[in-house]
């Protein structure tokens, strides 16, 4: 393994809290030489709005806490079943690319779904990986990333089996015209421990992809969130 913290939270840990914590140990890195951190979650039901949310996208705020995040993007919702990524990663040694980061970001998920026969993908203009299915496009994770000093923090969220239903109290990423979907809906009975052991096996690839400073060849996004 690379010389990056791998840590697997038990059971689910609030939203404020997890933010509260990863802001100082980005901090840490910055200015205490703390070590890079992989911080792989799972949160109570909570819609989160990133930088860029249209009031107007939530559209049942009593449903579930609502939590104002300093991430790129717009709603997005949180809970059990999701396996959210918090990746504490300092660019000033690894890139000064947030573009690269991004699209390296997305090839990472994308390969590591590939052993449950998720074939993900970026579209150009929309943050996040997207799959084919016969109703049409839907997405299967998102990303939402916030650098500060150049060390970023945020970072993604694949839903394994989440309750869609509760993507319903939003407009999830601002995109009224598209469904969300995840691996349990696709018919992929994948445990969130599976798809971890998928993520770490390709960190290594990931990180390189950074240290290169090579152009992932997935379509050019031009975001930080969705």
């Amino acid at each position: 393994m690379p010389d990056v913290d791998w840590i697997v939270e038990p059971g689910l840990i609030d939203y404020a809290e997890a933010v509260a914590r990863m802001e100082s140990h980005a901090e840490a890195i910055r200015t205490a030489g703390a070590k890079e951190r992989i911080w792989l979650v799972e949160h109570p039901p909570v819609y989160t709005a990133g930088t860029s949310a249209k009031p107007s996208d939530l559209v049942d705020p009593g449903r579930f806490p609502v939590f104002r995040s300093g991430r790129g993007g717009q709603y997005t919702y949180h809970g059990p079943g999701q396996r959210v990524g918090y990746i504490l990663l300092d660019l000033d040694k690894r890139g000064r690319d947030v573009r690269n980061f991004v699209h390296s970001l997305e090839t990472w998920i994308s390969e590591a779904l590939l052993p449950f026969g998720i074939a993900a993908y970026a579209v150009d203009g929309r943050v996040g990986l997207w799959v084919d299915t016969p109703e049409g496009e839907a997405k299967i994770a998102a990303i939402g990333i916030r650098v500060r000093r150049w060390v970023t923090f945020h970072g993604f969220a694949i839903n394994v089996a989440p309750d869609l239903s509760h993507f319903g109290g939003i407009v999830p990423c601002g995109l009224p015209d598209y469904a969300v979907t995840s691996l349990a809906a696709l018919g992929r009975q994948a445990s969130l421990a599976e798809v971890d052991e998928c993520l770490k096996a390709r960190l290594p690839a990931f990180l390189d992809r950074l240290a290169d400073g090579a152009l992932s060849k997935m379509p050019d996004t031009g975001a930080a969130g969705s």
